[in-house]
C-alpha cells in the first residue's frame, strides 16, 4: 500500500422529476449575477471520467494525459507541483488534495526525522498531535490507541472532539487555499470503526455505540470542514461509505461539493448477490442529487472481469448528470490511471430519467444509446431499442429490400423469439413494403448490465471532449 493511501476492502423520477428539480435549483439562484442565469442549464452527459491518483506520484507522461482524459483528479499533498501543471494545461480540471478526516499516520514520509512532513495524507501531524494534544488520538476501552487493523501506523482520532474538528479544518482550509488546490477528498468518512479494527472506544459500552458515536462525530466534522472550505471557494467531497445503511447520510454529507462512493455497484453476498449499491435509500439519493446537477458523484466500481466493468459503468449511467463521474479500479492501491473503452462509446446525453421496470431492472436511454442494468440477484430479461449495437461491435448491414439484421451483444445473452410470418400479399398494385422485425429482448445475468450504441451516430471521442464543457456551467464551477 502507498505510504500516502488508505484503501477500503470492505464489501460495503421520470424525466420530468428530474426537470422540476434542476429549475428548483435555478429558481434559487434569483439574486446570482445575470451572466449565471443566462447560461444554458447543464446537460445530464454520459459518465465522465476522473482519476483517483493517490497511488503513487504522477509522471509528467501521465498529467499530460490526466489533462486531457478527465475532469475530476485527486492527488496527494505533497503532489502540488503536478496539481499546477494540470491546471496550466487544463484549467477545467478540477483538482482536490487527498485528507484524511479520521486518522494521524507515522510511517516513513508522513513522519520523517521525527518531524511531521511538510505535506500530510491528514489533517494533523502524528508529531504534532503527540506533543500538543495527545488527548485528540482515540482510546479504547483498556485505555490503549487504536492502530487500524491491516494499515500499521494509522492511529484514530477523536472526530468528535470539535477542537480536534477545528484544528484539521484550519490547517487544511490554509493549505488548500496556500497551494491552490480546488478542494478536498476527504477519506474515511466511515460508517463503522469495526472494518478497521474490532476496539470498543472509551466510554461507550459496545460497537453499536461506538459506531454511533463516531458517525455522530463525524457528521459535526463535516459540518464544520465544510462551510469552512464553502466560504473559501473550495470544495469537500467525502469519501462517504455504506450509505444504503443511513438513510438521507449521502444527501447531508454531500452538500458542500459532492461525495464519493468507493464501493459503487458492488456486488453483495461475496459476489453471488445483487448489486449494493440499489439497496436502501442509497440510489434514490444519488439520483436526486445527480438531477439537481450541483456537486459531484464521485464513482469508483472494483472492476475484475467485464461484467462488473459493465454493471459498473452502465450503474454511472443511470446517476449520469452534469457532475456524475465514474472510474473503474483494476487495482486495490490504485497505482493505475484508469480507463475503460465503456467510456468512448458514445452514449451522448441522456434523453430521459432511469427507469424501473416491473422486474427490477432499470435502464435509460441516451442520444446515441441505451443501457440496462439489472441489480437483482435472479436473471431477468429487457427488450432494447431497435438498431443498436454493442460497443465495438461491426454495424449492421442493410440493402433495399431486406430489414436490418437483429444485433446480439457479446456479453449478455439474447432470449429466442418466435419467428415472425409475413402479410399475405395484397391483390391491389400498392407497393409491397417490408416490416422490420422488433427486436429480441436481453437476457440480463444477476448484477450484469448491457450498454448499446447507434452505430450511425457515433459520438467521436475528441467531439465527446468538447461536449464536456458544460461540465463546468453553473455556479459550482464558476469558483
Amino acid at each position: 500500500m502507498p505510504k500516502a493511501t488508505l484503501i477500503r476492502r470492505h464489501p460495503v423520477v421520470s424525466w420530468t422529476s428530474a426537470a422540476v428539480l434542476l429549475a428548483s435549483c435555478l429558481a434559487g439562484c434569483v439574486a446570482s449575477s445575470a451572466q449565471e442565469l443566462a447560461a444554458p442549464p447543464p446537460k445530464p452527459l454520459a459518465p465522465c471520467a476522473w482519476w483517483y491518483g493517490i497511488g503513487k506520484p504522477p509522471t509528467s507522461q501521465e498529467i499530460e494525459q490526466a489533462a486531457k482524459r478527465y475532469q475530476v483528479v485527486v492527488l496527494n499533498a505533497d503532489q502540488g507541483t503536478a496539481m499546477r501543471r494540470l491546471h496550466q494545461l487544463n484549467p477545467r480540471v478540477k483538482v482536490l488534495v487527498y485528507k484524511d478526516l479520521s486518522s494521524t499516520r507515522n510511517y516513513p514520509g508522513a513522519v520523517d526525522g521525527g518531524q511531521d512532513a511538510v505535506f500530510l495524507p491528514s489533517g494533523i501531524g502524528y508529531v504534532a498531535a503527540q506533543e500538543t494534544h495527545p488527548e485528540w488520538f482515540a482510546l479504547d476501552v483498556n485505555g490503549k490507541r487504536i492502530e487500524w487493523q491491516g494499515y500499521p501506523k494509522h492511529w484514530q482520532m477523536t472526530v468528535w472532539n470539535p477542537d480536534y474538528q477545528q484544528a484539521w479544518t484550519d490547517a487544511v482550509v490554509a493549505e488548500v487555499k496556500r497551494e491552490g488546490w480546488d478542494g478536498v477528498l476527504a477519506d474515511n468518512d466511515f460508517n463503522s470503526l469495526s472494518h478497521y479494527s474490532s476496539a470498543v472506544l472509551a466510554g461507550t459500552a459496545n460497537v453499536a455505540e461506538t459506531d454511533r458515536k463516531l458517525r455522530d462525530g463525524l457528521d459535526a466534522f463535516l459540518a464544520k470542514a465544510g462551510d469552512a472550505l464553502t466560504n473559501a471557494n473550495k470544495l469537500l467531497v467525502p469519501n462517504v461509505s455504506e450509505t444504503h445503511l443511513v438513510p438521507g447520510r449521502w444527501t447531508a454529507h454531500s452538500r458542500f461539493g459532492g461525495a464519493m462512493e468507493e464501493n459503487f455497484g458492488f456486488r453483495e453476498n461475496g459476489g453471488t448477490g445483487g448489486l449494493l449499491t440499489f439497496r436502501g435509500n442509497e440510489f434514490q439519493e444519488l439520483r436526486a442529487q445527480a438531477a439537481l446537477g450541483e456537486s459531484l458523484l464521485l464513482l469508483v466500481t472494483r472492476t475484475h472481469n467485464a461484467r462488473e466493468e459493465r454493471s459498473g459503468y452502465a450503474s454511472a449511467a443511470l446517476l449520469a448528470g452534469p457532475r456524475t463521474c465514474w472510474t473503474r479500479a483494476t487495482t486495490d492501491d490504485y497505482r493505475t490511471p484508469e480507463w475503460s473503452s465503456l467510456q468512448d462509446s458514445g452514449l451522448g446525453e441522456a434523453v430521459d430519467a432511469a427507469s424501473r421496470l416491473p422486474n427490477g431492472v432499470w435502464s435509460r436511454t441516451f442520444s446515441h444509446g441505451w443501457v440496462a442494468v439489472n441489480p437483482t440477484a435472479t436473471r431477468q430479461t429487457v427488450v432494447p431499442p431497435d438498431g443498436l449495437i454493442a460497443p465495438g461491435a461491426p454495424p449492421p448491414t442493410t440493402t433495399p429490400t431486406t430489414a436490418p439484421p437483429a444485433t446480439r451483444t457479446t456479453a449478455p445473452t439474447m432470449a429466442p423469439t418466435p419467428a415472425s410470418t409475413s402479410p399475405s400479399p395484397s391483390t391491389s398494385a400498392s407497393p409491397t413494403t417490408t416490416t422490420t422485425p422488433a427486436p429480441p429482448p436481453i437476457t440480463l445475468e444477476a448484477a450484469d448490465a448491457v450498454v448499446l450504441i447507434d452505430p450511425q451516430q457515433l459520438v467521436k471521442r475528441g467531439a465527446w471532449r468538447v461536449s464536456r464543457d458544460e461540465f463546468r456551467v453553473g455556479r459550482l464551477w464558476a469558483r
